[in-house]
C-alpha cells in the first residue's frame, strides 16, 4: 500500500458539520474535508434537525446519519466517492419520508 492510500485508511474524523450545501469534516490529523451534500441525496434531502443527529463510529472511520440511514466512510470521502444508491432505491426512501410525514400529519 504506497502512502497516499494509508493516508486516506488511516484518516479519521473528529468533527462534523453540515451546511445548506456541503458536508465538512475536522480530521484528527488536521485536514479539513469539504464534500458537496448533492453527492449524498440522504443528507441533500434531510432537514436541518435530522442532519445534526450523527455520530461518528469505529474511532473516527464512519459516519452515520441514525434519521436518514445514511452511513459513510472517511476513505470513501477521500478517494472521492459518492453515497453509490441507485434512482431507484433513493426513489423508495423518499416514498417513505413522504408516507412518515403524512402519518404524522394526520
Amino acid at each position: 500500500m504506497n502512502t497516499s492510500a494509508t493516508e486516506i485508511q488511516d484518516a479519521r474524523a473528529q468533527d462534523v458539520r453540515v451546511s445548506a450545501d456541503n458536508l465538512v469534516v475536522e480530521l484528527a490529523d488536521g485536514r479539513t474535508l469539504t464534500v458537496p451534500l448533492a453527492w449524498f441525496p440522504r443528507l441533500w434531502y434531510g432537514n436541518e434537525q435530522e442532519r445534526a443527529r450523527f455520530e461518528i463510529l469505529g474511532d473516527g472511520r464512519y459516519l452515520h446519519w441514525p434519521d436518514l440511514d445514511e452511513d459513510l466512510t472517511i476513505a470513501g470521502m477521500l478517494a472521492g466517492r459518492g453515497s453509490g444508491e441507485s434512482a431507484d432505491s433513493l426513489k423508495r426512501w423518499l416514498a417513505g419520508r413522504e408516507g412518515k410525514a403524512a402519518g404524522a400529519d394526520g
